[in-house]
């Protein structure tokens, strides 16, 4: 049976990608598409990291290429990661493709440890990440990270990037001692953000998420202004105390032009170790009223679960410490919804065009 390139895209059209709920063709995913009688040979490339997700996704293509007459077709899925657009007048930052800002209105909802398990779930779904620590007041991500020690600086000016399970990460936490208290004013603190994000010699970042102090004070207005932020995730528990925080953080980010990509809600379950009884300890449905109302995306539900902190605590998030559990696989699909939400963004067109220099002559 000899198939037209008309026919194979046809079948393609009919293909949807589970991650983004549109098909190939609409997504513009088919690459270098080559069609001779029956024999088809073409690429998948994805927007967004989807590491575990190719080898499905090329079963499903091939499966229907099979069916469609072409059972010899070849296959191939990978992903391209772009720099996407971020706010009027602030300027890519070298080496960072995009940045994604996790926030919340208060602490205690278990925003740092989303934002280091986002960051190591991307990692895992096969991107080039990086952390930034922003919470100069309460650093806490070297701890999480298991990093201890001091960044190095090959040219005296730029500090390189600490590592820790595969991520780049800098923190004010790396240049204090544990127990310093950071007794500082505003101003200096929005500086130390600046300096911490700008002259870290970051190595070719996909994604940059920046663990945020929870509130919208300075630190916060310092991002929206001077950093070029892709969008932000807002963290939250159900608890009515912590939504309405969570509500003036989506608030200020939308004020200031940042895209939210959606809403993380912790503590969301709480399931009985011993005899497995569901509790919804602090409320329920908080978070997807709060989507209702702004036009937000839940990106996903995390349990009250004793082990993820525990995992934080040691130095091993839950990512590294259970990469293949059931709360591994809520944050890899928050973190690819966060991935496809910005992949469906504006690209960066700023790399397209020429300085233009004026010059008397």
């Amino acid at each position: 049976m000899s198939l037209s390139e008309t026919d194979v895209r046809a079948v393609l059209a009919q293909i949807v990608d589970a991650n983004t709920g549109k098909d190939f063709i609409a997504s513009r995913s088919v690459k270098g598409l080559k069609v001779a009688g029956a024999s088809v040979a073409l690429e998948i490339e994805l927007g967004y990291p989807g590491k575990s997700q190719f080898e499905p996704i090329r079963r499903q293509v091939l499966e229907a290429l099979k069916l469609a007459g072409a059972p010899g077709a070849s296959v191939t899925v990978r992903s391209k990661v772009v720099s996407h657009a971020v706010q009027r007048g602030v300027k890519l930052v070298p080496g960072i493709k995009n940045i994604i800002a996790i926030a919340s209105g208060k602490g205690g909802v278990g925003k740092s440890t989303t934002a280091v398990n986002l960051a190591l779930a991307l990692l895992a779904e096969g991107a080039t990440v990086g952390i930034l620590d922003a919470d100069i007041y309460g650093p806490s991500q070297p701890m999480m990270l298991g990093i201890a020690g001091r960044p190095e600086s090959k040219d005296g000016k730029g500090l390189e990037p600490m590592e820790g399970h595969g991520l780049q990460a800098i923190s004010i936490g790396f240049l204090i001692d544990i127990d310093t208290p950071m007794v500082w004013r505003g101003p200096m603190v929005t500086q130390a953000l600046e300096q911490l994000l700008k002259d870290t010699r970051w190595r070719e970042l996909d994604y940059l998420v920046v663990d945020l102090p929870p509130g919208t004070g300075d630190i916060q207005l310092t991002l929206a202004q001077k950093v070029p932020v892709t969008g932000a995730v807002i963290v939250t528990t159900p608890q009515d105390i912590a939504l309405i925080d969570a509500r003036k953080g989506l608030k200020m980010f939308e004020k200031v032009g940042i895209p939210i990509l959606g809403i993380v809600e912790n503590m969301s379950i709480h399931l009985c170790p011993q005899c497995g009884h569901a509790s919804h300890i602090f409320g329920q449905g908080g978070a997807a009223r709060m989507c209702q109302d702004y036009g937000a995306e839940l990106l996903g539900q995390l349990p009250l679960d004793s082990a993820i902190r525990e995992h934080a605590d040691s130095g091993k998030p839950t990512l590294v410490s259970d990469p293949d559990g059931r709360v591994s696989a809520i944050y890899k699909q928050i973190a690819r919804r966060c991935a496809v939400r910005i992949a469906e963004s504006q690209k960066d067109m700023t790399s397209k065009f020429p300085n233009i220099v004026v010059q008397n002559t």
